[in-house]
């Protein structure tokens, strides 16, 4: 099957795409997610962060390799569907569009939280509706904020290391006061911080719009990887060595308090600042890759066709970017999803595990299969090594998008 419609312009180049896939990754959650990995491991968060990278490249390896034969928008949607059955692209399709439309209003809320704690629905909304109008005037307007929103962040993460390492408060024997809850333990961890390295895939979800894909993505995607495990490592490093794992455990603000503790509390403000901005630059992100497998998904009848349009003038999916921000803006200003999307990180990582049995098919030699079997596995294990409430709500959200195609082949009698 062929996607129908109208293409987008292919605008992206190395650096714009490499740009894009650090918006992604090096967000909000790398202020956040290492509270709850350090309370499953301790201090073995550093062998969760190794075995979250190893998962993560095996399947940045294999979604280069996709986008590259295939590059057009949709990411696993379209390879799934090509490679392994309409079934196995729709559900991976499924498993991103709905779990990422409530990590967008889950980071919409987390901006208005740090700009603004009294109005975040109102702050939120406001984020949603003003990133919206940037996607909606050019994927090469969204790559530029984003290149602004990276080098900021990028700025205060340093700013972190710099202070922590620095310190008189540092010690290296915080880094090895052994490894809590065992093999189990590291590997939730590694669950939970795979999450943050998940950004890689909008650079494959761009495919459409990025200039000569069949170079530009396949160095672009482990390029934006490469950089951000050497950032999120030197944080996790640096924050450890002065909380240890118990004090990082225990914190809600682990960077902020980090800084506090080395002595330098006046600089708390900035990486709250900091957090905010980075928040900002993976909603942004988000709502990019979300539309794109929405226009996918509506090009196949999955979604509504109208949604498939594209913008004459800025060659953007419009109605898609504009469904996308109206869903997520009413979410962000009646819900608080920031402690109920669980079963995004399951739906991440069962998305790509169809990205790695889809790469499994493109070449039957046993070296080019090892990558692709690896990640799958990995992203098995890490997906069942999840809290139970993750590995439940998102089996649940599976089986409902599962449902949902069911009931349309039986409708349509087609097989469509």
């Amino acid at each position: 099957m062929t996607a129908t419609g109208p293409e987008l312009r292919r605008t992206l180049g190395v650096t714009d795409a490499v740009v894009i896939g650090l918006g992604s990754m090096i967000g909000a959650g790398v202020f956040a997610a290492l509270a709850p990995a350090a309370r499953a491991a301790g201090s073995g968060l550093l062998l969760g962060l190794a075995a979250a990278a190893v998962v993560a490249y095996c399947n940045a390896s294999s979604s280069a390799r996709l986008a590259a034969r295939y590059p057009a928008s949709g990411g696993t949607y379209v390879y799934g569907r090509e490679r392994l059955g309409e079934f196995w692209g729709y559900l991976a399709g499924w498993a991103f569009v709905v779990g990422k439309t409530a990590s967008c209003a889950a980071m919409a809320l987390t901006v208005g939280v740090y700009v603004w704690p009294g109005q975040a629905h109102a702050v939120a909304v406001a984020a949603v509706v003003a990133l919206t109008a940037v996607n909606y005037g050019g994927v090469q307007k969204s790559a530029r904020l984003t290149r602004v929103i990276v080098a900021v962040v990028l700025a205060v993460l340093a700013a972190v290391v710099v202070v922590c390492l620095g310190s008189g408060e540092s010690g290296a024997g915080r880094l090895d006061v052994g490894v809590s809850g065992g093999v189990g333990g590291v590997l939730q961890a590694g669950g939970l911080l795979f999450f943050a390295f998940a950004g890689y895939a909008r650079i494959a979800t761009l495919g459409e719009e990025v200039r000569d894909p069949a170079r530009t993505i396949p160095r672009a995607v482990p390029l934006a990887l490469g950089i951000t495990l050497f950032v999120y490592a030197c944080v996790a490093v640096a924050v450890l060595s002065v909380l240890g794992p118990g004090g990082l455990a225990e914190t809600s603000a682990p960077l902020a308090d980090a800084v506090r503790a080395a002595g330098v509390p006046e600089l708390a403000p900035v990486v709250r600042a900091g957090a905010a901005v980075a928040a900002l630059g993976s909603l942004l992100a988000l709502i990019l890759g979300v539309s794109r497998t929405t226009l996918a998904m509506a090009r196949d009848r999955h979604l509504p066709a109208p949604l498939a349009a594209v913008h004459p003038r800025f060659q953007v999916p419009h109605r898609a970017e504009s469904a996308v921000g109206v869903v997520v803006a009413v979410l962000a200003a009646t819900v608080d999803l920031r402690g109920a999307i669980g079963f995004s990180s399951f739906g991440v990582l069962a998305y790509y595990a169809v990205a790695n049995a889809s790469a499994w098919t493109l070449d039957p030699a046993p070296a080019a299969r090892l990558t692709p079997a690896v990640g799958l596995v990995g992203c098995a294990v890490l997906a069942f090594a999840l809290p139970v409430t993750s590995v439940t709500a998102g089996a649940g959200v599976l089986a409902v998008g599962a449902a949902a195609y069911g009931v349309r082949r039986w409708r349509t009698g087609s097989g469509a």
